[in-house]
């Protein structure tokens, strides 16, 4: 109908979420706006509430859901036409008879240059694999999760000593600079899509605490990639010290060096005052430099693992 704005629904998560939503407030005010998210798990950083405020406060309509294609969300899809879609950290599948209401389509967002790295949490991966690069991918959305034609991508570089905490905010950028320059596009219907080759598609798995698990008979630098990739906002790599879970949540690999004669790995081999502890690998040196067992706080390394001799499995 004349005269009607054009609408834009963005299912969104995470601080990551809230930034897109604040760039699509600057870069399409003309647009009517409606936002879903999810409540966080207690593990997270709380964002449920923020995107709901400022959603508020930005006059979009708002709605928590986690299934939206239930029946009783049909009412609510049906009152409003939708021109656009987008998701942002968006962790559920959005059924087609929900995306396909999109009159110019439904994309998103995935922290990865696919087809690598296809699945759950692919900047944790790319760093824990010890990685120089990830990224950030928009893509139209498809029926096998994340296999939809791409729209546009950019890369993000991990340095050496960079970690998860690092690299977040330098991929939300990612997503906010492919938003400045496609969402013109995407309105008019006209952006560009390339498909996937699927002969070079890799795939991760949602991770378990297994895999945040230190194994420290690996080469030093796969040990010291998994200290960066799950340290705060997630929940840390861990091992055992005298049978107890000890989470080990900074340290940096010491170039060069390598255990002396009759150390093994996950032995501290020597403890710097008010640095850390240093823990051999299976081929070189790990100073640790913050740790937290069980029902405490987080601590310098050096308070804990205070002796030579003790044995980290």
């Amino acid at each position: 109908m004349a005269g009607e704005k054009t609408s834009i629904v963005l299912f969104c998560a995470t601080s990551r979420g809230l930034a897109v939503l604040e760039e699509l407030a600057v870069l399409a005010p003309e647009c009517s706006l409606t936002v879903l998210s999810f409540r966080e798990e207690p593990c997270e950083p709380a964002f449920l509430d923020s995107i709901r405020s400022r959603a508020g406060s930005l006059g979009a309509g708002f709605l928590e859901a986690k299934k939206t294609g239930s029946p009783e969300l049909a009412a609510f899809w049906d009152s409003r036409p939708a021109d656009l879609m987008l998701a942002v950290n968006w962790r559920y599948m959005i059924p087609a008879g929900v995306y396909r209401r999109a009159s110019k389509g439904t994309f998103v967002f995935h922290d990865s240059l696919l087809p690598a790295y296809r699945g759950f949490s692919p900047t944790v991966w790319a760093i824990a694999n010890d990685e120089r690069r990830c990224g950030a991918t928009l893509f139209e959305i498809a029926e096998e999760y994340d296999r939809g034609p791409v729209v546009d991508q950019e890369a993000v570089v991990i340095g050496p000593d960079d970690t998860i905490t690092d690299l977040f905010p330098r991929v939300t950028e990612a997503y906010l600079a492919i938003l400045r320059r496609t969402l013109a596009a995407l309105l008019a219907g006209s952006a560009g899509r390339k498909v996937q080759d699927e002969s070079a598609a890799t795939y991760v798995a949602r991770r378990t605490a297994e895999d945040d698990r230190l194994d420290w008979t690996l080469g030093a630098a796969r040990v010291y990639a998994l200290i960066r990739a799950v340290t705060f906002p997630y929940s840390g790599a861990h091992c055992l010290l005298e049978g107890r879970k000890l989470r080990v949540w900074g340290g940096r690999r010491l170039p060069g060096a390598v255990p002396s004669s009759g150390a093994v790995p996950g032995q501290v081999v020597e403890v710097r005052p008010g640095e850390g502890s240093v823990v051999c690998a299976k081929d070189g040196l790990i100073l640790v430099t913050e740790v937290q067992a069980e029902v405490a706080p987080r601590v310098r390394a050096d308070l804990v693992l205070d002796r030579p001799g003790l044995i980290l499995s």
